[in-house]
């Protein structure tokens, strides 16, 4: 499976480490950044919370990749990555 994404992604290995490494601190950031956010609402653990908790996460994990991907030398990946997606989700052709 990761020998498909290297050769789909056509990256190095050390590339490649280096690009799961992003995907995950990213997750990491926008996960403990959205907690942060909701600490400061009155909210109460329960259904709302955590609808608002995806919706933070799902704004907040492109910037927070992005942001992660410059110092481990990944921008440029990133922001091909996050472009492919947005035009997938919006229908326009790149």
């Amino acid at each position: 499976m990761l020998n498909r994404l290297k050769e789909k992604w056509q990256v190095s290995w050390l590339q490649f480490a280096l690009i799961f490494s992003t995907f995950a601190l990213g997750g990491s950031l926008c996960g403990y950044l959205a907690r942060q956010v909701l600490s400061q609402t009155t909210l109460e653990r329960g259904s709302g919370y955590v609808a608002l908790y995806i919706v933070l996460m799902t704004i907040l994990w492109p910037f927070c990749v992005l942001l992660i991907s410059i110092p481990f030398g990944q921008f440029v990946f990133f922001k091909r990555y996050l472009s492919r997606i947005w035009h997938k989700i919006t229908g326009k052709p790149q």
